[in-house]
Parts: C-alpha cells; sequence; structure tokens
C-alpha cells in the first residue's frame, strides 16, 4: 500500500463541486453528500497519482471512471479515521457487478491524517469470486467490536487478497498485465 498527502485544492474543489452535483445514479444506494465527497476525492487522487487530470462530470459514467490502455478501471474508495491495514476491507455495492468495467483499484482515505492510499488492485471476476457476500440489513462485526448494519447488498474483500500496489509503476504494470 502507498499512500499520499491530499492537496487541500483538490478537496475544495471537489466539496465544491458536489454542492451543485450528484455522483448517485443507482436506483439505491447512492451514498450521501460525504460518501460521494470521498469517492470522487478518491477517484481524483487515483488520476493525480498516475498522471491523469481530476475531472468533474456530470451523468452515468459507464461503470468506471478510468479508461487506460484499453481496460476500464473503477476506482472504489473507502474514508476511515485511521491508515489501512492488511485486514481491513474494502466494500463493492453489488448493484455495480454488471456495469462494464475489467478492474477495481480499492482505496482509502484517512480523514485524521488527509492521507490517500491505494489499499491494491483487482480483476473484477477474481473480486467477485473471492470476496465474501452480505445481504441487505444483515450485522456485520468489526474488529473492534463495533457493528453495523448492510445498507445494501455488499461484496467485501480484504486488502491482502489485493495485487499489492507499491510504486506508481505497479499500478501500470498490474493494468498492462490484465488479460
Amino acid at each position: 500500500m502507498i499512500g499520499y498527502k491530499i492537496p487541500l485544492s483538490l478537496k475544495q474543489k471537489t466539496w465544491d463541486w458536489l454542492q451543485d452535483h450528484s455522483m448517485g445514479h443507482r436506483f439505491a444506494a447512492n451514498g450521501n453528500k460525504e460518501e460521494q465527497y470521498t469517492g470522487l476525492l478518491g477517484e481524483n487522487m487515483f488520476k493525480t497519482i498516475i498522471g491523469l487530470y481530476p475531472t468533474f462530470e456530470d451523468g452515468f459514467d459507464g461503470g468506471y471512471d478510468i479508461g487506460l490502455n484499453g481496460k476500464k478501471v473503477d476506482v472504489k474508495t473507502m474514508g476511515r479515521s485511521v491508515d489501512p491495514k492488511p485486514h481491513y476491507v474494502n466494500n463493492f455495492i453489488s448493484y455495480q457487478e454488471h456495469f462494464d468495467c475489467n478492474m477495481y483499484a480499492f482505496c482509502s482515505i484517512n480523514k485524521k491524517q488527509n492521507t490517500f492510499w491505494i489499499c491494491g488492485m483487482i480483476d473484477k471476476d477474481t473480486m467477485l469470486q473471492n470476496a465474501s457476500y452480505y445481504k441487505e440489513g444483515e450485522i456485520r462485526y468489526r474488529d473492534n467490536g463495533t457493528s453495523f448494519q448492510m445498507k445494501a447488498p455488499t461484496y467485501e474483500i480484504e486488502n491482502h487478497k489485493l495485487h499489492q500496489i507499491d510504486t506508481i509503476q505497479s499500478i501500470w504494470q498490474y493494468i498492462n498485465d490484465y488479460e
């Protein structure tokens, strides 16, 4: 996993844009403003890290955020109050499993430290085969003793099950090696 400081200018631009726009285009589980902010900020941090410009666009994105070398990458970002650890999970709402996407970049934002982490990448088929599935309404327990109720049917996959990313080059290598 690799971490980066988040530029305050990108945070402000993302928040300002979301005041007049919504990223939610599913029939359910679209996320509130804070969750959409985390997702869009994560997408644009990932783009910035690999050398692309941040984008702010209305409308459905087709189920992926970035087209790279003929591959469709969807960036999934979770907000946390701590840095990610290998056993932490990444969530994927099952309403998106039919979207045209080849792979996922799972990321985390430590809100307290203002850091963005690329936790790892995984192709769609491998993720669906290796993730745990939870039904809407099911109770999930965290290792710190807290619990929450699933608001949508969700896949969860641990960071250690992802293709590990430790350099920018390893991102490109994973994308280029995918068939």
